[in-house]
């Protein structure tokens, strides 16, 4: 989460200088370099092969738009606020582990994830006009379909995680952002699409590719070698132990993005972002606490079984 937060950061000072595509592509060239070093560790190009290729390319295609719908937003947004609009992924990870993992999840963390939505909703303000927004609800919603794809990468990620280890699972990842990066280049790389738009987000989408200056260069550096460790920590988390009780961790990064906006841009949250924030933590801690006591009780269970 700390990396993930680092990486937020990195691509918000670099949003009005560079399209994002060229951004990604320099992060996952990079990225996929350090990660190739971890496939190594853990047994060499054989562990690239698969018998479920579709469902990692869905995965890959899960986590672009993920990545793609929240930095758009981040152009345009604060970065607490388009983080905490994103934190409502561990309440769909905690949702989606039931019917598509089969993992049990009571009625009390239930009624958590649906107190976590409720600040989710505080945070859209659907009780003020468009005009009195500092962004259209467009831009606003784009942070909860990236949390939306988000969450069905992760709990793909941990249904493919019992035959894939972590660094080839991250290596596909990587390899799925370099490629629609290149994409985007052949399109609209000579940035035509975003002649004559203001829109911060568009512009940010759809600008042409430049040589990034000295100091940026050494930025966006840092973004690949972060996105390897990213790519890796979050790939054996969640095929390590269940999502449900991995998410809530994930609002480590909400508090970090909050400090980040501070430092760089003075940005202090207003009070719908900090009420939303605090119903989106709370519930999340409980359906963390209330894992961990099941947990308990199961292992309990089991050591009497032995007797």
């Amino acid at each position: 989460m700390l990396s993930i937060s680092l990486n937020d950061l990195m691509i918000k000072l670099l949003s009005g200088d560079y399209p994002l595509h060229q951004i990604v592509f320099a992060r996952s060239s990079i990225g996929i370099l350090f990660t190739l070093i971890l496939v190594r560790f853990e047994g060499g190009l054989s562990i690239l092969k698969t018998k479920q290729p579709a469902l990692h390319l869905l995965r890959g295609v899960l986590i672009v738009i993920a990545n793609m719908t929240f930095f758009v937003a981040l152009a345009a947004l604060p970065l607490a606020d388009a983080t905490a609009l994103f934190f409502a992924a561990p309440l769909f990870i905690t949702l989606l582990s039931i019917p598509i993992l089969g993992e049990k999840v009571g009625p009390l963390r239930i009624i958590a994830v649906a107190i976590g939505f409720l600040g989710v909703i505080v945070m859209q303000r659907p009780w003020e006009g468009s005009d009195d927004l500092m962004a259209s609800r467009i831009v606003l919603l784009l942070p909860v379909l990236s949390a939306i794809t988000y969450a069905f990468n992760q709990i793909l990620t941990r249904k493919l995680g019992g035959t894939t280890k972590a660094s080839a699972l991250a290596l596909y990842i990587q390899a799925t952002f370099i490629v629609v990066s290149v994409l985007f280049y052949v399109v609209a790389g000579d940035g035509r699409f975003a002649q004559g738009s203001e829109n911060s987000s568009v512009q940010f989408l759809l600008r042409a590719w430049v040589w990034p200056t000295d100091n940026d260069i050494w930025v966006m550096l840092g973004l690949g070698v972060n996105s390897a460790i990213i790519g890796y920590c979050l790939s054996q988390a969640y095929r390590m132990a269940d999502a449900a009780t991995i998410a809530p961790f994930e609002y480590v990064g909400l508090l970090l993005a909050v400090f980040w906006g501070w430092v760089f841009w003075a940005e202090i949250p207003v009070w719908e972002v900090w009420l939303g924030m605090l119903l989106i933590m709370g519930s999340g801690l409980f359906v963390f606490l209330r894992e961990r006591q099941k947990a308990r009780k199961l292992a309990s269970a089991t050591v009497n079984r032995r007797y």
